[in-house]
């Protein structure tokens, strides 16, 4: 006479039912030679029960392999995850210091900038105060343009300054 009975390895885990036979063998379950159609059919359930034991063994070796395949994918992909974690890493650093120089370079062109303006104001300002006079060499041979000067203007515009309109005592060249 069978009889359930529950049992769970694990609390808070549904149990599940397991069948124990209570009842000792006797002859009634002996296997007899008036039984040949029970064993027959006895047999063919051996023989499917088998055949669907060792279908199930063929699928768990499936799973197993693939497991073990999946294990070592999975540990393949761990080492490549942690090789591009310390790629990005070192990338980043790459990029920081980067940055901080084109900083120092935006800085540096914008003082260049500057000193280049400066520079330019300051070549036009010495250009400004030059006077530029048509039919006037660029520089006066000899040092005294006083004379040069006292010279040339009264032949070229034909007047006559008697005494010249300009006082050159306090220039100096």
């Amino acid at each position: 006479m069978p009889c359930r009975k529950t049992s769970s390895k694990h609390p808070g885990k549904p149990s599940r039912q397991l069948l124990f036979s209570e009842v000792p063998p006797t002859e009634e379950h002996s296997l007899t030679p008036s039984s040949s159609m029970a064993e027959s059919t006895q047999g063919a359930t051996m023989d499917g029960i088998l055949q669907e034991i060792s279908a199930v063994g063929r699928k768990l070796e499936d799973m197993d392999s693939a497991m073990a395949s999946l294990t070592v994918a999975t540990k393949s992909m761990r080492m490549n995850i942690a090789g591009f974690q310390t790629q990005v890493t070192g990338l980043e650093q790459r990029v920081t210091m980067v940055e901080t120089r084109i900083a120092s370079w935006v800085e540096r062109d914008q003082e260049l900038l500057y000193l280049s303006c400066k520079l330019i104001d300051l070549e036009d300002r010495s250009h400004r105060d030059n006077i530029h006079c048509l039919w006037f060499p660029e520089n006066v041979k000899g040092a005294d343009i006083h004379s040069y000067l006292g010279e040339t203007l009264p032949k070229l515009t034909a007047i006559i300054f008697d005494p010249p309109p300009w006082n050159f005592k306090g220039c100096t060249v």
